[in-house]
């Protein structure tokens, strides 16, 4: 039921970091920082490319899902949601593409929206802010991998990246 407080016993119960999924986009397993400061979640994502398909906005862009390294890359496409001005961890206010996709946690998956941008520089190749985690999970901000230290194999990731033409080291 939309806008249902959900009480604390039913939240997901995540650490400052979890493994999820992005199965609309092929990514069997990526390393989030959660983020109670960010009002939107963003993924790392370069040559970002906007085209139109039948009048609507989409996006084609690249993806390495593993935290510090360039090998494994993931080609997506999505509809653009939205452009919107976003402000980045140093301030700076960013012009991003905005798509929508099915996030994976855990056992549960939901819909939330994400910020495309080169987040190279960042620790993390993904950032869960607030908006995508309003009335289903629950922080528990000292504590890491609540969810399992490997939800997703490393096996798997190979899958994921095999079945986009790509390979790990």
């Amino acid at each position: 039921m939309p806008g249902r407080r959900i009480p604390s016993r039913e939240n997901l119960r995540v650490g400052w970091r979890e493994w999820v999924r992005l199965p609309e986009l092929r990514v069997d397993a990526i390393k989030a920082k959660i983020d109670t400061g960010a009002r939107t979640s963003a993924l790392h994502a370069y040559r970002i490319e906007p085209f139109r398909s039948e009048g609507e906005l989409w996006v084609r862009f690249e993806i390495h899902p593993v935290q510090r390294s360039d090998a494994g890359r993931v080609i997506c496409e999505a509809r653009a949601v939205d452009e919107r001005q976003v402000r980045n961890s140093g301030g700076q206010v960013e012009q991003r593409y905005v798509i929508e996709t099915v996030l994976s946690l855990g056992n549960t998956s939901w819909s939330i929206e994400l910020a495309l941008t080169n987040r190279d520089p960042m620790g993390f190749r993904m950032l869960l802010g607030r908006t995508a985690l309003k009335r289903r999970v629950m922080i528990e901000p000292g504590r890491s991998f609540l969810l399992g230290p490997t939800p997703f194999s490393l096996r798997s990731l190979r899958r994921s990246l095999a079945r986009a033409g790509e390979t790990l080291p």
